[in-house]
C-alpha cells in the first residue's frame, strides 16, 4: 500500500482543506468558463488526493461521470469516505488502468510538476478520446502576507520552524517533489511536444484573505483553519519523517 505522499509530503488534512478553499463554489463560474467542458460526459481526475476537486467537478457537472484516481491509498480511502457517491480508485498516473480513448476530459491539479513529462502526458494522450480535453492546473505566483501577531515568534519557535523547513526540503529532494516544474511559457510548448493541439493558458485569482470584506465569516474561518491545519500537520509529521527533530530542540532549550 502506497502512502508516501500523505505520510511524508502533504497530509490529508492539509491537502483537503486547502483544495476545498481553492475549489469553492464561489469560484464555480470562473472555473467552468476556463474549463469549457460542459458538454463532456466522462471526466478523469489524475492525482486527486483526498478528493476536493473531484467533489467540485461532481457538483459543477452533475450529468457527467466523474472518476478520481491517486496512487496514495490513504487519500483514496479518505476521498471515498467523504464522497461515497463518486468513484475513486488507486492508480499510477504513469500507468493508468484504462483502455485507450476512454475519457472526454483528463484533469490534474498540481501534479504535472512531480512526474516526468513523457509519462505524464503520454498516458493522458492515450486515454483521451479524439478531440478530448487535457486540463493541467497549477498554483502560480501566490502572495502571502502574514499579520504581525502571527509572524512574531520566540527564538524557540523560530528554531523549531527552521527544523521543519529543513526536513521539508530534504523530503522534497528525496521524493522528487517539484522536480519537473515548468514555467508558464514552457508548459504549453511541452504539451504540444507530446501531441496536444490548440493549447491555451488562462489565469484565475483565488483570494484567500480572511479579513477581505468580500469573504463571508464562514469562509474566513475556513481559511484560518486550513492554515492552522497545515502548521499542525507539518509539526505532527516530524516524528515519522525525522524522529527527534522537535524534541531535541525543546530539550536543549530547557
Amino acid at each position: 500500500m502506497n502512502t508516501i505522499w500523505s505520510d511524508y509530503v502533504q497530509n490529508t488534512g492539509t491537502l483537503y482543506l486547502s483544495r476545498s478553499l481553492r475549489f469553492s463554489d464561489e469560484y464555480k463560474k470562473a472555473y467552468m468558463n476556463a474549463f469549457d467542458i460542459a458538454d463532456r460526459k466522462r471526466i478523469l481526475e489524475i492525482g486527486c488526493g483526498p478528493g476536493a476537486l473531484t467533489q467540485a467537478l461532481a457538483r459543477w457537472y452533475p450529468d457527467a461521470e466523474i472518476l478520481g484516481t491517486d496512487r496514495d491509498a490513504a487519500f483514496i480511502r479518505f476521498a471515498a469516505q467523504q464522497a461515497p457517491g463518486i468513484r475513486f480508485m488507486e492508480a499510477d498516473a504513469t500507468a493508468l488502468p484504462f483502455e485507450d480513448q476512454s475519457f472526454d476530459v483528463v484533469i490534474s491539479n498540481t501534479v504535472q510538476e512531480h512526474i516526468e513529462p513523457s509519462l505524464f502526458f503520454g498516458e493522458q494522450s492515450r486515454v483521451l478520446k479524439p478531440g478530448g480535453v487535457c486540463l493541467v492546473l497549477s498554483a502560480r505566483r501566490g502572495v502571502n502576507i502574514t499579520a504581525d501577531c502571527v509572524e512574531e515568534k520566540s527564538s524557540l519557535e523560530k528554531e523549531i520552524w527552521a527544523r521543519v523547513e529543513a526536513v521539508g526540503q530534504d523530503v522534497n529532494n528525496r521524493y522528487g517533489v517539484g522536480k519537473y516544474a515548468m514555467s508558464e511559457s514552457k508548459l504549453p510548448r511541452t504539451m504540444e511536444q507530446y501531441g496536444f493541439h490548440q493549447v491555451s493558458t488562462r489565469y484565475l485569482t483565488v483570494n484567500l484573505t480572511p479579513d477581505n470584506p468580500e469573504n463571508s465569516k464562514e469562509s474566513a474561518y475556513a481559511m484560518i483553519n486550513a492554515h492552522r491545519q497545515t502548521s499542525l500537520d507539518a509539526v505532527e509529521s516530524l516524528p515519522l519523517i525525522a524522529p527527534g527533530a522537535v524534541s531535541e530542540v525543546v530539550s536543549s532549550s530547557l
